[in-house]
């Protein structure tokens, strides 16, 4: 009979610590009902064959006109400068190799993104097209060990925006920097089901690492909707965002399973 009563509270325990680590905020933060059923434009409303590149201005201008939300990425400059681009490399939108973090402003405004005359933003100019019509929702780039300083330029320059903003990122210690330094900001943690994955990231997976943070809302790949600790984590609070749908079917197919639907490539029904 003891050694039924030390198994089971050894696996109470466990249960214990496991969902003290993974659970979310326990606030329930006023953006989340601003997030509840919107659609938010991936990279803004960028199309291949009207020549609009993601994360361009053309792409925040046409989301912001047909009345979407929209999700962008920022990275810092090797002069501190926060410009907006997805990639952790310049070749795919640019043609040319190397970091966003490795070069100046001045040197990645002689870029152009996918062979049209639009440039890689910055956070400033971006706010200023989107103008408060629509609420962004920003994503934080970072495998550079470049966190503290991201997060502080980029809340330099968001300090005065009017406009609705949420932030979100892959990356633990950048939303615990927004939970440490701006509590009033809603934060989300980036994740999916990183199968076959270093063992970091298949953590990261398993929202494990939500201790350091605590989100307001859970933002996951749509195909791991039935990944149990995302179910868990969603039970315990954590609003339930999915990305990134690619076609209303998909949408139609897991429209219970999340609150929110980052999208692209078609305009969601």
């Amino acid at each position: 009979m003891t050694l039924f009563i030390i198994i089971v509270s050894v696996i109470a325990a466990v249960l214990m610590f496991f969902l003290f680590m993974i659970a979310p905020s326990s606030r329930r933060h006023k953006d989340r009902e601003l997030l509840r059923g919107m659609f938010i434009a991936h990279r803004g409303l960028h199309d291949k064959d009207r020549m609009i590149p993601e994360n361009s201005l053309l792409a925040f201008r046409a989301a912001a006109e047909k009345g979407f939300a929209i999700e962008n990425d920022i990275h810092i400059t090797r002069d501190g400068e926060v410009v907006v681009f997805h990639d952790d490399d310049l070749h795919r939108m640019c043609g040319v190799h190397g970091r966003p973090e490795d070069m100046t402003l001045s040197e990645l405004r002689k870029l152009y993104l996918m062979g049209t005359a639009e440039r890689i933003p910055t956070l400033t100019e971006c706010l200023e097209t989107v103008d408060g019509r629509v609420p962004l929702l920003i994503e934080f780039k970072c495998k550079s060990g470049s966190g503290k300083e991201l997060c502080e330029a980029a809340n330099k320059v968001l300090s005065d925006y009017k406009g609705k903003y949420l932030i979100q990122s892959f990356y633990p210690p950048i939303v615990r920097w927004y939970k440490k330094n701006r509590k009033e900001i809603c934060r989300g943690q980036l994740s999916a089901p990183f199968k076959g994955d270093k063992l970091k990231m298949r953590l990261l997976g398993c929202l494990i690492f939500n201790f350091l943070a605590r989100p307001d809302f859970v933002s996951y790949e749509f195909t791991g909707a039935n990944n149990l600790f995302r179910r868990i984590c969603t039970g315990l609070g954590a609003f339930p965002v999915g990305w990134t749908f690619r076609s209303q079917q998909d949408l139609d197919k897991h429209k219970e399973d999340f609150e929110t639907y980052i999208f692209e490539g078609f305009l969601p029904k």
